[in-house]
């Protein structure tokens, strides 16, 4: 299908607030991840003050319930309401524990929260790289957990947070948790972020009778997220200046989540999925990671990749 054309006042500087207008989702339930900081707490935002419903999905409970106040008494009073379950995506018991709780249907899923680039190697308690682990499988243990509820809501959609940080690395089949190669932080983050692509593309093909649509967003270079809290920012200088790595210009965390927002509620993109989005259009393909402030590597939207890499983390979540 070809994909509905957004307004022309859609772009890099368009904001969660402005997606979300004339916007109404009184009656829809949606689970943000990360929505205690960042991008997630504007995601939240928008999406309650439409009248969603809103879960913070989060690590901290004590951010998420500061968070939740904080939105609460800054939204109308005919906006959603509010909650606050407890996610961290490094544990999988914990992400288990909210799929058995959940009950009722899911008209929106947004897996925001991830992390970027330690320098030295983590692993989870199952031995899982930590990038790979927390933006990714966490994430797909979520989502297909969560998919029974998806499905009952008759047209849910689900968003998958990507970023053009998915040029440093596709995903690397033969070594996923880098037992075999130097670690190297960047091409980790790179590769967590391809995945984070394949699942939209894997998804939209395997859940569309069940009427979910799937996509992946680049929010854009969003300042104070608390994203890059692990990098050390002498080697992203030197990638810099280097050309190895070049910055879109910056966003505001307000618009950093209008890509996530559009996706997630907007009725223009209706019945687009297993696309990758960014500045509230879809991306361009592109090539050489050089250089590159946007678009969209081939080898993160192709569907063998998708396939091969939903079968591998069935098997890692069992």
């Amino acid at each position: 299908m070809s994909a509905p054309q957004t307004p022309h006042t859609y772009g890099a500087t368009t904001t969660a607030a402005e997606v979300i207008d004339d916007v109404d989702l009184h009656g829809r339930r949606a689970v943000v991840t990360g929505a205690s900081s960042g991008i997630g707490v504007e995601t939240t935002r928008a999406l309650a003050a439409a009248g969603a419903d809103v879960t913070l999905a989060v690590r901290n409970t004590d951010a998420g319930v500061r968070v939740a106040a904080r939105l609460e008494a800054e939204l109308p009073s005919h906006s959603g309401k509010l909650t606050v379950s407890r996610i961290d995506l490094a544990d999988r018991s914990t992400v288990a524990a909210f799929v058995a709780a959940w009950n009722g249907p899911l008209d929106i899923l947004v897996n925001n929260a991830g992390v970027m680039s330690p320098p030295e190697i983590a692993r989870t308690a199952d031995g899982r790289e930590w990038q790979f682990a927390v933006n990714h499988l966490a994430h797909f243990a979520l989502a297909t957990g969560l998919h029974p509820a998806l499905a009952a809501a008759n047209g849910a959609r689900v968003v998958s947070l990507s970023s053009i940080g998915h040029l440093f690395s596709p995903v690397v089949f033969d070594d996923l948790d880098y037992r075999f190669r130097p670690y190297d932080p960047w091409t980790s983050y790179g590769q967590s972020k391809s995945a984070n692509s394949l699942f939209a593309v894997a998804a939209a093909e395997r859940w569309a009778d069940d009427g979910i649509t799937a996509n992946a967003v680049m929010p854009g270079n969003v300042g104070d997220t608390g994203l890059a809290r692990h990098a050390d920012m002498e080697v992203v200088a030197g990638l810099i200046a280097s050309g190895e790595l070049a910055l879109p210009q910056g966003k505001t965390v307000e618009q950093g989540a209008a890509t996530s927002v559009l996706m997630a509620a907007s009725p223009t993109v209706e019945g687009v999925t297993g696309r990758y989005y960014e500045d509230c259009a879809e991306a361009k393909p592109v090539s050489e990671r050089a250089g590159a402030i946007a678009g969209v590597a081939p080898y993160a939207l192709d569907r063998d990749n998708a396939a091969r890499l939903w079968a591998v983390s069935e098997a890692f979540i069992r």
